[in-house]
């Protein structure tokens, strides 16, 4: 299984997760032309497409999916609320309804060769979700876009050799910068974005034998950055080549260009 990161930030989000046969995007908050050189540069073709699934609504997540629904005739996966939600957004284009694959949190579904689970998660959007994508005892998770997380969030994290996972900012920098008051107790809140602090707390929970490569991802431009993500998830892990980062690759993916590729066996 490989799980790359196409962009990744407040600007944009879409991460490509495939195996050998199924291919699949998680979320479309780009332009369709940044995709399609993202997939590009991976070799695969759009039209190798299985899918798209969404976590939630907002603009940064499904700002090229209009585009990529259509061009390429893809089925959409989401929730129902998720689905109605989109529909109702304007700047999107026409969307064929019938592209629409509503799935249940906490449900497995296959797409291709490829188990999927959606979890849900607190974040202020109508539905959202996290997922999991499995080839047979491979395991990738891809959570973004959530301001907490519950024990059986973490559960069925579990054993993932990919975790994609939200470092959005530093709370200091966020208490400190500019953004207005109502601004930063959304961010802050349960229904927010997860701080670097709380990523580094939750990946300690799932360190284990499986996992190999954990991505920090969705960073706030404004109130974060790259090596102060690393470096506060990497010293909240031990720090030191006897702690848990000793068979983990931690790396940050890139806000505005594809970054380097966990390929997971």
């Amino acid at each position: 299984m490989r799980l790359t990161s196409i962009a990744s930030g407040s600007s944009g989000n879409c991460i490509y997760v495939g195996s050998e046969n199924t291919h699949l995007l998680i979320d479309s908050g780009v332009s369709g032309k940044r995709i399609e050189q993202g997939l590009s540069s991976l070799s695969v073709s759009p039209e190798d497409l299985s899918g798209i699934l969404v976590t939630h609504e907002h603009t940064d997540h499904i700002q090229g999916l209009g585009v990529m629904a259509r061009r390429y005739h893809l089925p959409v996966y989401m929730t129902e609320k998720t689905g109605q939600c989109i529909l109702e957004t304007q700047n999107l284009g026409n969307l064929d309804p019938g592209l629409f694959q509503y799935i249940t949190p906490e449900q497995e579904f296959k797409v291709g060769d490829l188990a999927v689970d959606a979890h849900a998660i607190w974040h202020d959007a109508a539905d959202p979700v996290c997922y999991t994508v499995r080839d047979g005892d491979t395991k990738a998770s891809i959570v973004t876009d959530l301001g907490d997380y519950s024990d059986e969030l973490v559960d069925s994290l579990r054993d993932c050799s990919i975790l994609f996972i939200e470092a959005n900012h530093d709370q200091r920098m966020l208490e400190a910068g500019p953004y207005p008051y109502p601004l930063k107790q959304r961010i802050m809140g349960r229904y927010g974005h997860l701080s670097n602090d709380s990523c580094g707390t939750c990946i300690r929970e799932l360190t284990g034998d499986r996992l190999q490569y954990v991505i920090l991802g969705h960073l706030s431009k404004e109130n974060n950055f790259p090596e102060l993500a690393y470096e506060t998830v990497r010293l909240s892990l031990g720090g030191g080549e006897s702690s848990a980062l000793e068979h983990i690759q931690l790396q940050v993916a890139y806000r505005d260009r594809v970054s380097p590729v966990a390929v997971a066996r």
